[in-house]
């Protein structure tokens, strides 16, 4: 039987798209080549990275907006430096909102290139909840924010109104929700978090702000020069590319994102509910900023620790503890997680208080 896996990332994926990679690892578009050998440069790959392009931006709403997507190497870590090196002018400045973790790297990479202003910080509190009532200086060169915070379980539901660039680290709720994605000028993914295999990571530029600092940029940092080369300026990570273009696929077909949100919105409100009504468990984020992607909890009494691990291990659940900055457990549910898991975990729980 398949394990339920709510590991963080690299993620569970929908089981037609392991089906359809798995086969073109073997043999890609009946060409008698597998996709791991092809030239990035044939027609077949070619029209895979045209297409996971443009249905990315279809399903984000931002097709015939002025924006352009990128499918780049070097993980959403390297956009920490990327995003600094296209907008900070010389002398300028950035805002960040700290969050968590990855927040804070991306702020750690940006202080390299110039100033960089923090907001308002969670840390204090362990990023349990996001910070609220902070003000932007208007003469930043952008804002950049962390909609989901994958360790922490906590998801920003609103953004600031500002007239200057917002970049948004979207790594663990990408094409989760419906938002206005217009209100962001970069927007940068992980595949590994909801989208694809570690190796890829999706970029949306919007291609008005670009050009605009001044500065020499070196060319593999440079988004105008990816976007010049359609997302080739070198070879590119072929099979997570491929793989996050199935993915896309099946979501498309699946309704788009309006649809995948009425699903994650119930996983979420049948786990939450059950933490909050099993006295055995407690979640660990702010309610209103509880995450839909990554659903934080700890046990009220570690003395049943080893009763649950145990139990729920035995239902072929993989991938539940903590991050060890959080601790206890962590149930990352990301779009391919069926509901049918999600309550095979609330089942557990349930037949853990009725043990003790």
């Amino acid at each position: 039987m398949k394990k339920h896996n709510y590991s963080a990332g690299p993620c569970i994926l929908p089981q037609e798209v392991f089906e359809k990679s798995a086969q073109a690892i073997l043999d890609f578009n009946n060409s008698g080549l597998s996709i791991l050998e092809i030239s990035h440069r044939s027609k077949d790959f070619v029209a895979v990275m045209e297409e996971a392009r443009a249905l990315a931006l279809d399903l984000l709403g931002l097709t015939g907006k002025g924006y352009q997507a990128l499918f780049l190497a070097g993980g959403a870590s390297l956009e920490f430096i990327m995003a600094p090196y296209n907008l900070m002018k010389e002398g300028g400045k950035a805002a960040y909102l700290d969050s968590g973790t990855w927040a804070s790297a991306a702020i750690k990479e940006a202080k390299t290139y110039g100033e960089t202003v923090i907001v308002a910080s969670s840390k204090e509190q362990n990023y349990n909840h996001i910070p609220k009532g902070y003000t932007v200086p208007e003469d930043a060169d952008y804002f950049h924010c962390t909609s989901n915070n994958t360790i922490f379980g906590t998801q920003m539901k609103e953004f600031p109104k500002l007239n200057i660039p917002i970049v948004c680290d979207m790594s663990s709720d990408i094409f989760s929700r419906v938002l206005d994605f217009t209100q962001f000028d970069i927007i940068y993914a992980g595949a590994q978090k909801n989208m694809g295999p570690a190796g890829t990571t999706l970029v949306v530029v919007k291609e008005e702000i670009l050009g605009k600092n001044g500065r020499v940029i070196p060319s593999m940092l440079d988004y105008a020069k990816h976007i010049k080369a359609e997302s080739m300026y070198n070879t590119p990570p072929v099979f997570p590319v491929y793989t996050s273009l199935l993915t896309l696929q099946w979501l498309k077909n699946l309704g788009g994102v309006a649809a995948i949100e009425k699903i994650n919105n119930e996983k979420a409100a049948l786990l939450y509910n059950e933490i909050d009504r099993n006295p055995l468990f407690r979640g660990t984020a702010a309610v209103e900023d509880r995450s839909n992607m990554n659903v934080t909890f700890l046990l009220n009494d570690e003395a049943h620790k080893d009763t649950f691990d145990a139990m729920w291990k035995a239902a072929n659940i993989s991938g539940l503890p903590g991050h060890r900055s959080v601790g206890g457990y962590r149930a990352s549910i990301y779009n391919a997680m069926p509901i049918e898991s999600v309550q095979v975990l609330v089942d557990v729980m349930k037949a853990l208080e009725a043990a003790v």
